[in-house]
């Protein structure tokens, strides 16, 4: 708030945002806000920018649900990722997009944090294919991890059937294959120290 006093260069007014497809609306944000939060917005609102004066901006890459989530958080500095275990991880992710692209680092790191946190049987296969796309490495090696330590769980959960990256199916099934030999040169190695054994108590 102290960012917006004495800064002769901040636009006045409000700024109505068209979200998705059907141009939903996000009613009168105040500019001065958006600049002072996200650097993006202080180059769309800047001085010789069209959108200075704009009354209204189209956003039409996302949703009304988790524009309003980011818009909210650039005003009030609280995060909503909603209920539901799913739906957190999903508006997670969909907040971490626009962050990255309005320049809100917090927000990022927030959402990331999140993203960590949120991994469970319904939702480690949909991170993990969305960690896989985006190309985040410590979130891809804890959806991995967590699926091979709680197969039984995330089939149950119907987290198999959401599998449709067949990149991340080869991965898993690179995984299962470690696992078994893994689990194959454990028992192994367990039949030899028990012949030992044996052969010393004869």
């Amino acid at each position: 708030m102290k960012k917006m006093r004495g800064d002769a260069s901040l636009p006045q007014g409000q700024v109505t945002f068209l979200v998705g497809k059907e141009e939903q609306r996000v009613e009168h944000v105040s500019k001065n806000v958006l600049c002072v939060r996200s650097v993006f917005f202080r180059t769309m609102f800047g001085i010789g920018m069209k959108e200075r004066d704009a009354a209204e901006i189209t956003v039409p890459k996302t949703d009304l649900a988790s524009f309003t989530a980011f818009i909210d958080y650039l005003c009030t500095d609280q995060l909503d990722l909603g209920e539901g275990e799913g739906e957190q991880a999903r508006r997670a992710l969909l907040l971490r997009e626009l962050a990255q692209m309005y320049q809100v680092p917090r927000l990022e790191l927030l959402c990331a944090q999140a993203l960590q946190e949120s991994v469970g049987p319904a939702s480690a296969v949909p991170l993990l294919e969305a960690a896989h796309t985006t190309g985040d490495g410590r979130l891809l090696a804890q959806c991995r991890r967590y699926v091979a330590d709680h197969a039984a769980e995330v089939r149950a959960s119907g987290g198999v059937e959401q599998l449709r990256d067949l990149g991340v199916a080869k991965g898993l099934l690179g995984d299962a294959l470690d696992q078994v030999a893994e689990l194959k040169g454990t028992v192994a190695a367990r039949d030899t120290e028990l012949e030992k054994v044996r052969a010393e108590v004869a």
